[in-house]
């Protein structure tokens, strides 16, 4: 049952949906890995570059309103579904590898 969720999750986001069955803006994507985290211990590190563990804080104490946090709940959506690879052609285009850990 939970792979049959999680691969139905996948399958919502290859469509261009998100969980809730909204259309997914893919320039949101590419503010994943064009924005800088605005402040905190991550301050200027890109919103794709996060670690798992503090987009996981986020989601437990809440995301900050507006954009911001509509981008780290995306990109925490995408992490915790190991989804993160989907953004490799997008940091070639903008020029943002991976980065090393």
């Amino acid at each position: 049952m939970i792979c049959q969720l999680a691969c139905m999750q996948n399958a919502c986001i290859f469509q261009g949906l998100n969980s809730y069955g909204r259309a997914m803006n893919p320039e949101k994507l590419e503010l994943l890995v064009t924005r800088q985290m605005p402040f905190g211990k991550y301050k200027g590190r890109i919103l794709a570059d996060l670690p798992g563990q503090y987009l996981n804080w986020f989601a437990r104490e809440g995301f900050p309103h507006g954009e911001l946090g509509g981008l780290l709940a995306l990109m925490q959506e995408i992490d915790h579904n190991g989804l993160s690879d989907l953004l490799d052609p997008l940091r070639e285009k903008h020029g943002k590898p991976k980065p090393r850990h």
